[in-house]
């Protein structure tokens, strides 16, 4: 039996959830983004309760419907996407979330765009934003190197989208040094 679950976006909700399920006596297979794999087991009504219960206290939510489902899935996808900076430069997002939910990528982006209220295009670049935000903060990288990373065609074209998006250019951010300017990213 496999469980779905809303606003899991990092490592840390992975293990939140796979907590919350020992508590109840639950022994997940595995426990990914977005997705409790119980294998072979299926838990009691009860302990479903409990569990979701419990997951929504932590600020989750099981999906029971299809497009939910793929949705979240179309938002790990984005994230993992903008995480790894060698397959962002490589590959276009239609055809990365084509091949990986081998869906076509209008349907993707209509079923996105209807129930998020905003395009995956819209999405991706908020994702890209925070995580420039991330970088910018961590003080690493320089913002060249940011704008390479994330697959911008130059410096200035990060700089307009950063500030039309957050309204400070990147440097000014940087010098913010305030992580309350950015948002989880099972907000955005």
């Amino acid at each position: 039996m496999r469980m779905y679950v809303k606003n899991m976006v990092c490592d840390r909700c992975k293990a939140a959830v796979a907590d919350a399920a020992r508590k109840l006596d639950l022994r997940p297979r595995s426990v990914e983004l977005g997705e409790i794999d119980f294998g072979e087991d299926t838990p009691k009504p009860g302990q479903i309760a409990q569990l979701e219960t419990q997951l929504v206290a932590l600020g989750f939510e099981i999906i029971d419907d299809k497009n939910g489902r793929l949705i979240e899935s179309m938002k790990r996808l984005v994230i993992a996407l903008v995480r790894d900076a060698d397959e962002f430069r490589r590959v276009r997002l239609s055809d990365y979330l084509k091949q990986n939910l081998h869906y076509d990528y209008s349907y993707l982006s209509g079923i996105f765009s209807s129930v998020e209220g905003l395009t995956l295009e819209q999405y991706l670049i908020q994702q890209k934003i925070e995580r420039v935000k991330e970088l910018l903060v961590y003080d690493e990288m320089n913002l060249t190197e940011i704008a390479h990373r994330l697959g911008y065609s130059s410096l200035a074209h990060l700089s307009a989208q950063f500030k039309k998006v957050t309204g400070l250019t990147p440097s000014h951010f940087r010098n913010l040094k305030d992580t309350k300017q950015r948002k989880p990213l099972d907000q955005l």
